[in-house]
């Protein structure tokens, strides 16, 4: 019992993909799987890098705090790269297997470098004042930004790739499969949280209790078992086929149209706009849009001038920047649309840079036992957030997302702007309780005359179990707000640009990765003359800092951030909804 797909779909031979043969949510799970896996390899190094450029490679807390955000940063930027190269030319599988040797070559350079004396700066205490603490420098540090931003370049490909490869196995047309593929993102988050997992407690516990060297090995493993399972699944993927054209230039050429022809008067019918003829050829292999009364400015691009009228040549092969059609022109609305959406995610992710920065920083700084032999490292606490995600991403959508179905009729329970929404004000409260416990600690550091004791080796009695609380809302936030907008992301965007657009999530990250660098600093500018310490975030000493204003500010920001969302939300339209397809068996 086969169908054929008729949407662009094809096996690894080049032949069209067969619904019962390929795909599906089955062959998703090798996805998921090399995500869990990626994660694996990933997660413990984003939340326990700065110390390893602290301790080994002796950047103050300030420089490993920007360090990290800056490589998340670039590693989220370059996604985009690789998303664009991945529609246009080489597809998502390709995309997937050559980033997963690039990140395995980073992985490579930095076990070499934490292996090998010579590679690294001298041992030294930098908590110690009297010591000589070089910073990394010359040719170390060239090794260091080599094996770092090859890692940062494989990683952001796999982002980039492996989220709109699983989606592609299913087929959002087919109602059962379009349920399928909601469920698909969730999973996607449950599975960076069971990779994460064994990250943030066996690799984080390998890192700092058998050396750096050990870690990044047992991430070059992870990230080779990631590349061997996906490329497993080759006979039985359904491998969206390239686009021949560049759908980011079709997206710009609408606006060098409307700008060539802003004076032409609008038709008085929408139908008079420029659009070729959809026979049953053409609708096989490209996308018809209906035309839509928002942003009409951009109408313009299909408005067809009288002067082609009269020269038939033209009007046959109109020049694409000076005419377009009216499915390129809504193509290009729903991403202008996007974009406030977009905009209004920045700031929580400068939220999420902090909890990987400076809150493990202040786990160092407070009592880890657990009984009374056992440690847990500071970077390991975000698996009790991780922990939580696992049980209750089961729970959300096998039991809340069909109980909400029945109440609202949307098939994921909440539309994907209302679970954006509920994120962010999860991330604002998080801040808040940070800023609280922050404050808490202090006063801890303060009656216990601790304010400058050396963080590891003289605790505070304060439990670091109190930073679990901004880490579990903020894990909740992450289920809402991050697999919403991969969601939305894809659901909405072009079809010649689902990578790229699920590439704007981590667009969003990146800026809010850079942001958090830049912030840092402005805040220690702005705050140099108010401070002891010549800033709110200078210096190594936590304990002497202003991070509670911080956090406080952080939350005040996400509060306003979040009104506007609200704003822009509410105007928002979804595209168009493709007409579902009937699935007739035939034998």
């Amino acid at each position: 019992m086969e169908e054929e797909l008729i949407d662009g779909k094809v096996d690894w031979r080049g032949r069209t993909a067969v619904r019962h043969k390929h795909g599906g949510m089955k062959v998703s799970l090798l996805v998921l799987g090399t995500f869990a896996f990626e994660n694996m390899a990933t997660l413990s190094l984003a939340v326990n890098l700065v110390s390893y450029f602290i301790g080994v490679m002796h950047f103050d807390l300030a420089g490993a705090a920007n360090m990290v955000t800056n490589f998340a940063g670039v590693s989220y930027l370059l996604s985009i790269v690789v998303a664009v190269i991945a529609d246009t030319w080489i597809g998502r599988y390709k995309s997937v297997i050559i980033s997963g040797f690039f990140e395995f070559l980073g992985l490579v350079f930095l076990t070499i470098q934490a292996h090998y004396p010579n590679l690294k700066p001298a041992i030294c205490n930098p908590n110690d004042k009297n010591a000589a603490c070089e910073k990394v420098k010359g040719s170390q540090e060239a090794f260091l930004f080599i094996g770092l931003y090859l890692l940062a370049f494989g990683s952001a490909g796999l982002k980039a790739s492996l989220p709109s490869h699983g989606a592609d196995q299913f087929d959002e047309r087919n109602p059962k499969e379009a349920k399928q593929m909601s469920s698909f993102f969730n999973c996607l988050l449950l599975a960076v949280c069971v990779g994460g997992s064994v990250s943030l407690t066996f690799n984080v516990w390998i890192q700092d209790s058998k050396g750096w060297d050990w870690g990044f090995g047992i991430s070059t493993i992870a990230i080779v078992f990631a590349t061997i399972i996906f490329a497993f699944g080759l006979p039985l993927y359904r491998i969206h086929v390239a686009q021949r054209s560049n759908c980011l230039i079709e997206i710009f050429q609408v606006y060098i149209a409307a700008i060539r022809n802003r004076n032409l008067p609008h038709p008085a019918d929408s139908e008079e706009l420029y659009e070729i003829q959809q026979d049953k050829e053409a609708a096989m292999e490209m996308e018809f849009l209906p035309h839509r009364d928002i942003f009409s400015f951009l109408d313009k691009a299909a408005i067809q001038r009288k002067s082609d009228d009269a020269q038939p040549e033209k009007q046959q092969n109109p020049s694409p920047w000076k005419l377009c059609r009216v499915t390129q022109v809504e193509n290009a609305k729903i991403i202008l649309s996007m974009i406030p959406i977009f905009c209004c995610t920045v700031i929580m992710t400068l939220c999420l840079a902090q909890l990987q920065t400076f809150s493990v920083q202040q786990g160092f700084t407070m009592d880890t036992r657990i009984g009374k032999h056992f440690h847990i490292p500071p970077a390991s606490l975000p698996i009790i957030p991780v922990g939580f995600l696992i049980i209750i991403i089961p729970f959300y959508d096998r039991i809340c997302v069909p109980l909400l179905c029945k109440f609202t009729g949307i098939p994921t329970g909440v539309t994907h702007l209302q679970r954006i929404g509920v994120g962010l004000v999860l991330s604002c409260i998080s801040m808040a309780i940070a800023a609280i416990v922050e404050v808490k600690r202090k006063n801890v550091a303060r009656d216990n005359n601790m304010l400058d004791a050396i963080p590891g080796e003289q605790p505070l009695p304060l439990s670091i179990f109190w930073l679990s609380f901004q880490y579990f809302v903020f894990g909740i936030a992450d289920m809402f707000t991050y697999v919403g907008l991969l969601e939305f992301f894809y659901s909405q965007a072009p079809k010649g640009l689902k990578s790229t657009s699920t590439c704007f999530l981590w667009s969003s990250m990146a800026i809010g990765y850079f942001l958090s660098s830049i912030m840092v600093q402005i805040v220690n500018r702005a705050t140099k003359n108010h401070t002891a310490s010549g800033g709110w975030l200078a210096g190594n000493n936590i304990n002497r800092n202003h991070l509670n204003l911080f956090y406080l500010l952080l939350s005040l920001l996400s509060l306003i951030n979040f009104c506007g969302y609200l704003v822009v939300s509410k105007r928002y339209k979804y595209r168009p909804q493709a007409p579902a397809v009937k699935v007739v068996d035939s034998q």
